[in-house]
């Protein structure tokens, strides 16, 4: 344990005592008004997501110039790549943050201290189990995906390198997630950003070669990723047991406790069976499409590349939302949490619907980007005309999703994301044996998006989550 260290929340601010001085957090998440402290954090945290996406798109691109079976074999690996970064992330990276930000808001820095160990603790086994899934199924689960030929080798061997390396891409996440808990954001922009101008430099250099270095092909992208994230570990590292921001880690592996790591594993667990419905959903979704032809597959890709953008951008609103419903309830302010839910739900649901309602209004103009076929272009015209008026419930169910985080009380955003598969799932099946038109399929992604948002909803005007009896559990156990 860091002992003789303690916390203090006074006149909204959080002051750490260790006997010989005073040192004062960040007052971000507790010491101004709820609204202002959302969008203040929303800002850097949404630039973090869409940076991450940005590093995935880099990738593909460089190693597009190699021909069609090193983009088909890149390809293939990607939906897991990103699967594992959202859950490494999003998932038990949200688990960290939340419980970091509770143990601050209810002054015990003794327990805060020690998450950056436990982000150790889980990232290890977390990246060694990932990496031994890969190599176990990988092969199969590629060739169920189509892979065939040259794009499979591709595949199989850009997959051994960057799993190989799941590790890294567990514990950049996870100590990220400690860093982000203390309410500082900008430590994250800094090190996502600058990796990515690292990507944008070495990624050709490894995948074409120069500068003496001998081309690698498909693998060199995978290389440069884990170069990428092995730096940002270190960077994380440097800052957390350097003791330059509020955390004071133990330089030493202390003792911890047994039940903050099962705390982390109960809300990340929930929280990753919520994104990868979510992925399953527009897996099966793009495949009814399909059934319909070329063009409307087509279109549906091309129109739905703004639905992939509400991912980063409800987590960069959502994400800061559950960080002060944690604090705050971490802290006995029980009001405050209330109202920081309510507002962060009205912000998040505003920017999302407000995206689709433009999407829907200027559909063509986005469709004539991609494409100049006019079947490819009605596709995807219908499909942001009856999709995009509700992408204000996507984001509404992201960010409750979040709270959810912060309340510990998930089980009603697990609800509504099995709901919106199974929508999508048997509703888009029967309607495919009814043979019923395009609009169809669309008007089912549109109830799946409404059972998202609308069930965690329900729970949160119950007040479930926000009980002050709820508060501080004390820890029990030790490993």
């Amino acid at each position: 344990m860091n002992s003789g260290v303690t916390f203090s929340l006074s006149a909204g601010r959080l002051r750490a005592r260790d006997g010989q001085s005073d040192h004062v957090a960040p007052d971000v998440l507790l010491g101004h008004p709820v609204a202002w402290t959302i969008i203040r954090l929303a800002l850097p945290n949404s630039t973090v997501m869409l940076v991450q996406v940005l590093i995935g798109i880099i990738e593909v691109f460089f190693v597009s110039k190699l021909g069609l079976d090193a983009l088909a074999g890149v390809t293939l690996v990607f939906p897991l790549l990103a699967l594992t970064v959202a859950v490494s992330q999003g998932a038990i990276g949200g688990g960290i943050v939340t419980s970091v930000a509770r143990a601050l808001g209810r002054g015990d820095a003794a327990e805060a201290n020690l998450y950056p160990w436990y982000a150790l603790l889980l990232a290890v086994p977390l990246g060694l189990s990932t990496t031994t899934f890969m190599f176990l199924f990988g092969p199969a689960i590629y060739s169920a995906m189509g892979g065939q030929g040259g794009a499979l080798t591709v595949s199989l061997q850009y997959s051994s390198i960057v799993f190989g390396g799941a590790t890294l891409i567990w514990t950049f996440n996870l100590l990220m997630a400690a860093v982000r808990g203390t309410g500082n954001l900008r430590v994250p922009v800094i090190v996502v950003c600058s990796g990515a101008a690292l990507l944008l430099a070495l990624s050709p250099i490894l995948i074409f070669g120069g500068l003496g270095v001998p081309a690698l092909g498909p693998i060199g992208g995978a290389v440069a990723l884990l170069i990428y994230y092995a730096l940002g570990t270190l960077a994380y590292a440097a800052y957390l047991w350097g003791h330059l921001g509020v955390l004071r880690p133990p330089r030493l592996p202390p003792r911890l406790s047994l039940t903050p790591a099962l705390t982390v594993l109960k809300i990340g667990g929930i929280s990753a069976i919520i994104a990868a419905s979510t992925n399953v959903t527009l897996t099966l979704v793009t495949a009814y499409v399909g059934a319909h032809g070329l063009a409307a597959l087509a279109g549906y890709g091309s129109a739905s590349r703004l639905e992939f953008l509400l991912v980063p951008i409800s987590y960069g609103i959502g994400g800061p939302v559950g960080m002060v419903v944690s604090a705050s309830l971490g802290a006995g302010l029980v009001d405050r949490a209330r109202r920081t839910a309510w507002i962060g739900a009205a912000i998040g649901t505003s920017v999302t619907a407000a995206i689709g309602l433009s999407a829907a209004l200027f559909a063509p103009s986005w469709m004539s980007l991609f494409n100049d076929d006019p079947e490819t272009i009605r596709a995807g015209v219908q499909y942001l005309h009856d999709v995009g008026p509700f992408f204000g419930f996507f984001g509404l169910g992201f960010v409750l999703y979040c709270i959810g985080q912060g309340t510990r009380r998930m089980s009603a955003s697990l609800a509504g994301a099995l709901t919106r598969a199974l929508i999508a799932a048997g509703g888009g099946y029967v309607l495919l044996l009814w043979q019923a038109g395009l609009d169809m399929n669309f008007f089912a992604v549109s109830a799946g998006m409404m059972a998202f948002g609308l069930f965690p909803l329900w729970s949160l005007i119950r007040g479930i989550g926000f009980d002050p009896v709820q508060v501080a559990p004390k820890p029990r156990g030790s490993i």
